[in-house]
């Protein structure tokens, strides 16, 4: 369980108290939601392996397109599975 209050020091180095407890879960969501779109995708760095399978897959996308399964159609099949 995470904590309910968190100690964060703003720009004037003042230890601030944030009490996420008073937050209803709904507006905890988009905090988290907020913090995470305020990351620039450029921040976060991206092992070299991740690039390599990211590759590999897009070859093998481009030498037979037709192999893939559209979103729609593998959502719905999960649809189905999850009743």
């Amino acid at each position: 369980m995470l904590p309910t209050h968190t100690t964060v020091r703003f720009n004037d180095m003042t230890p601030k108290l944030l009490d996420f407890s008073q937050l209803s879960l709904s507006e905890r969501l988009q905090l988290v939601e907020d913090l995470w779109d305020s990351i620039d995708d450029e921040q976060i760095p991206m092992p070299d392996w991740h690039r390599k399978e990211l590759e590999r897959r897009l070859a093998d996308y481009r030498k037979n397109p037709e192999a893939g399964v559209p979103w729609g159609e593998v959502r719905a099949r999960l649809a189905k599975l999850v009743g």
